[in-house]
């Protein structure tokens, strides 16, 4: 007998990056992965509004943004209720942001050369 599997929920996500290169690729790695890509966001101040409007599962989170620091856009979405997850990301390498990295409240550090969706995957909470 034949049964059909249904697909997992996909997760939401919001691509918060000020190289529009990149959140374009991102975009189309992680919507073939199987992600729903909610929104994009090119700074930090507009992507906490944005996180908060659209509310997605994660946030892809560069942290060298033009305005406000990954670093401090995650701190200040780790305050809300019901914070999204955050993946930490950069072009650098990870041990050039030194303990402030361990510090973050991300689930996660990516590099961009090594962006996935299973290895976004790998870093959510259960």
């Amino acid at each position: 007998m034949w049964h059909e599997t249904l697909p997992m929920a996909a997760a939401s996500v919001l691509i918060v990056d000020d190289h529009p290169g990149f959140r374009a690729a991102a975009r189309r790695l992680l919507e073939i992965e199987g992600y729903i890509v909610v929104g994009e966001a090119v700074d930090g101040l507009s992507g906490l509004d944005a996180a908060r409007t659209l509310r997605p599962d994660v946030v892809l989170l560069d942290i060298q943004l033009p305005d406000v620091d990954g670093f401090e856009v995650c701190e200040r979405l780790s305050g809300d209720a019901d914070a999204p997850a955050v993946v930490l990301t950069s072009s650098r390498d990870p041990s050039d942001f030194g303990p402030c990295l361990a510090r973050a409240a991300a689930c996660g550090f990516v590099p961009k050369a090594e962006l996935s969706g299973a290895g976004i995957a790998d870093m959510l909470p259960a």
